[in-house]
């Protein structure tokens, strides 16, 4: 493909996409395809010889598109939403544009002062404490997901706490002693946090425990539990020295107590040698922090390690640009850098430029901050803000909607972030987590919209948030109104089955 074919074909494939854009809400939401479907439509192999680009165009229609679930559709309210947006798809063209694996300065200088520079905006847009800022001794890195930036950060954190309680032991003593160290270590995270921290507890080969969390806290991680969580590991002879908060966890959007947590922290370990890296994991609701009105959540961030957010998920961001903040540097270069001869140049010799190999577990990564960088200027600060406060009102829109049905509907949580999570009722008034589980299969089997259930103190509840650019608030009272009437419909049936059955 030369450049006048390319040319050509890039604006087919524009025009495409914005086709798909402007009419994503009339397709099936939730992809219907059985497993292997693709394999029975694919040849065994590549062709022999090159096919125009208009050949394989036809393809994403007829054979790609049938077996999408369209996350950006207004009808998706499932999980967390994944955002896209045109400056975002315009950056990661650009990117792919420019190719380079940009593990080090020297091999693009703009790609790694371009990231330090947005994630710097970032971090002030947030309201981060000026600790992890790139000025001072942290800083900000672009990781692929949420849970790559714990695993990471538990890396970070796990050879902190060995190489500071071993500090005055050598040789083969220090050796044994890590050793035996390591079959004590413990990662800790509310029993409402994401399985990414269980997960990188399971990379890093240390125990994990959860903290419990309670209904009448709103599935908050109070300091109180986690006193008690920190003595029971101390009286079985446990170290913990991870523990990830959350800003926002992924059944409730529950925000943890830091202003509670911290004193803990600070009586359990304080700052210092042994003290328990604190990771706030704000994947979703962290793209809040850009309003005002949330700011107040980071009052208490100066006291922990590092923080994450997704601008993928909230904040018009194409996937993936994981936004990883750390306020002391120095700790993950300590525990992820090699420097073998090939990877040595006299920019990284001279300690003055920063090289993301050292920040990440890969050694390549590609330009992702170009994207952010579209979005913050393509929509500015206001147009962010707005963006959030729209759907946080959506979600006030739905509560309301299923406050005012009290015969069908009880609320669990919410609305927290725009998220609201809810039950049935049955025929007697009672909430049944056999109903709700067959409302919520029959609502996503028909294909309309598009929801996620979770279990919560043992409740079984479905999730609903819209949460993504082409929400509007006519799309979520069309989903009330497909739950109300599914509710209806198998509430009928029920009580059909049960006069037949008494008769």
């Amino acid at each position: 493909m030369d450049s006048k074919q390319f040319r050509e074909a890039a604006t087919s494939a524009i025009d495409q996409i914005t086709e798909y854009y402007d009419t994503v809400q009339d397709r099936r939401v939730l992809s219907n395809v059985e497993p292997g479907y693709l394999r029975k439509l694919l040849p065994d192999g590549p062709p022999q010889d090159g096919e125009p680009f208009s050949e394989i165009q036809k393809d994403i229609e007829s054979k790609i598109v049938p077996g999408l679930t369209h996350w950006q559709s207004p009808n998706f309210m499932a999980f967390f939403p994944a955002s896209s947006s045109y400056p975002g798809m315009l950056g990661e063209l650009y990117s792919a544009a420019f190719t380079a694996p940009a593990f080090n300065w020297i091999c693009s200088p703009a790609v790694t002062e371009l990231e330090t520079i947005v994630l710097d905006w970032l971090a002030k847009l947030l309201n981060l404490p000026s600790c992890y800022y790139s000025s001072g001794e942290g800083g900000g890195v672009i990781q692929g997901s949420a849970s790559e930036a714990v695993v990471t950060v538990m890396v970070a954190a796990r050879d902190k706490y060995l190489r500071e309680t071993t500090a005055h032991l050598e040789g083969e003593e220090r050796e044994d002693a890590i050793a035996y160290k390591m079959s004590k270590l413990v990662a800790l995270g509310s029993d409402m946090a994401h399985s990414s921290t269980q997960k990188a507890a399971q990379i890093c080969g240390v125990r994990y425990r959860p903290v419990p969390s309670s209904a009448q806290d709103d599935f908050s991680m109070r300091g109180a539990s986690l006193e008690r969580t920190l003595e029971e590991c101390k009286n079985k002879g446990l170290e913990p020295f991870f523990l990830t908060v959350s800003l926002g966890t992924t059944s409730t959007c529950a925000v943890d107590d830091f202003k509670g947590i911290a004193p803990v922290l600070d009586s359990y370990c304080p700052p210092g040698s042994g003290e328990v890296w604190v990771h706030v994991d704000a994947a979703y609701a962290g793209a809040a922090l850009v309003c005002p009105e949330f700011q107040h959540y980071t009052s208490s961030f100066d006291r922990f390690h590092s923080f994450d957010m997704n601008m993928h998920k909230w904040l018009l961001t194409n996937f993936d640009a994981s936004c990883l903040f750390v306020k002391k540097r120095k700790d993950l270069i300590d525990a992820l850098s090699i420097t073998p001869s090939y990877l040595r140049n006299e920019f990284s010799e001279s300690g003055l430029v920063t090289d993301y190999r050292d920040w990440q577990i890969p050694l390549g990564r590609r330009f992702r901050a170009l994207k952010i960088w579209f979005v913050l200027r393509t929509y500015g600060i206001s147009g962010l803000q707005a963006h959030i406060r729209k759907h946080v009102s959506f979600g006030e829109v739905f509560n309301s909607l299923l406050v005012s049905r009290p015969d069908l509907f009880k609320v669990i949580s919410g609305p927290n972030f725009a998220l609201n999570v809810f039950h049935i009722k049955n025929t007697n008034g009672e909430t049944d987590d056999q109903i709700t589980k067959e409302v919520y299969e029959l609502i996503n089997s028909r294909g309309e919209v598009y929801l996620t259930s979770t279990v919560v103190a043992g409740i079984y509840g479905i999730r609903v948030v819209a949460a993504n650019p082409l929400a509007e608030e006519r799309y979520l009272r069309k989903a009330f109104d497909i739950i109300v009437k599914t509710t209806d419909e198998l509430l009928a049936n029920k009580k059909s089955m049960d006069g037949k059955a008494m008769g």
